[in-house]
């Protein structure tokens, strides 16, 4: 039997967009299946996503805070999904994978087979793929672009740490569970976003996502080791023509040999020959501009750079609670 309405919690949807963007989002949200008088959709104009997100969460009137991308396109029952996970009380936050449509270009579908990959996406590939059950989970399973908190715990602490774009959830959900509340990932709550349309986007993604993560662990003072891998083979690679001997070679042959067969195994899951040159490219870029970001947010973390501007931030409310 559905819950009637007096049992549903009241969502607000979050929408961080650059001033007049356009907001793909809405046309999957007006096919909400959820209670008309159970949801609002706020999208928070500016230029620091961290920022509008914050800034959106205090202006909510929701007890769930859920927070999309300006171009992530949701199931009509997601609500519902979401819902049904917070009846436990121990749940603080809800979320699900990102996954890249089929009608992306071979660019962005190989970016989308690299990220589920254990060779590229690696421990956080969860965050693009759908892979068993509901689960309590981490912040390597959960994206921000598809992601729900409890409102009076995120207010409580203080909401995203503004200092940081991109590991602002990640910084939080460590927070969150270290103090012993419980995150969910469910498969079934994914959502459908394409990846960055050109080479050059996906570089600044991945130098942006490195960055983030070098500043993350800066501010949290907890390493995680894994994260410093794609750094260690940057510097590798870079000091390998001052190395002699071709025992050295070895670590960077053993590279070139998993990189192949990935993309071989790649472009057979994706049955289309044309990934197969462009995930040869995208696998190491992911790897040593990722490692490069890292190096760059340990040691030039941006947040020390001085006082930081913040940009006048805009609420929309384009759907209230009925």
């Amino acid at each position: 039997m559905r819950p009637g309405p007096a049992a549903l919690p009241k969502f607000s949807i979050i929408i961080p967009v650059k001033p007049e963007g356009d907001v793909r989002a809405l046309s999957a949200l007006s096919q909400a299946t959820y209670p008309e008088e159970l949801f609002e959709v706020l999208v928070a104009y500016g230029r620091q996503p961290s920022v509008q997100r914050n800034v959106a969460a205090r202006d909510a009137k929701g007890e769930i805070l859920y927070f999309l991308d300006d171009d992530s396109l949701v199931d009509p029952g997601f609500l519902e999904r979401a819902a049904s996970h917070y009846r436990e009380p121990k749940v603080a936050a809800v979320g699900g994978p990102s996954l890249t449509p089929a009608t992306d270009s071979p660019l962005q579908r190989a970016i989308g087979i690299a990220f589920t990959s254990p060779v590229g996406g690696g421990g956080v590939r969860n965050r693009y793929r759908k892979s068993g059950s509901a689960r309590y989970s981490n912040d390597s399973e959960l994206i921000l672009c598809n992601l729900s908190f409890r409102r009076d715990i995120f207010l409580t602490h203080e909401g995203l740490d503004e200092r940081l774009y991109p590991n602002e959830e990640n910084e939080l959900m460590d927070r969150l569970q270290r103090e012993g509340h419980l995150l969910v990932h469910d498969p079934e709550l994914a959502i459908v976003r394409s990846q960055r349309k050109s080479y050059r986007a996906y570089v600044r993604q991945m130098y942006g996502y490195g960055r983030g993560r070098g500043e993350q662990t800066l501010i949290s003072g907890k390493l995680k080791p894994v994260s410093l891998v794609p750094s260690l083979f940057l510097v590798y690679i870079l000091l390998l023509p001052f190395l002699a001997g071709g025992i050295f070679l070895l670590p960077l042959l053993c590279y070139l040999a998993v990189v192949a067969a990935a993309s071989v195994a790649g472009s057979i899951a994706g049955r289309d020959l044309a990934l197969l040159p462009r995930l040869l490219l995208v696998f190491p870029t992911l790897h040593l501009v990722y490692g490069a970001g890292v190096l760059r947010g340990l040691a030039r973390p941006r947040y020390r750079g001085g006082k930081q501007t913040h940009w006048e931030v805009e609420i929309r409310r384009v759907k209230a609670f009925a």
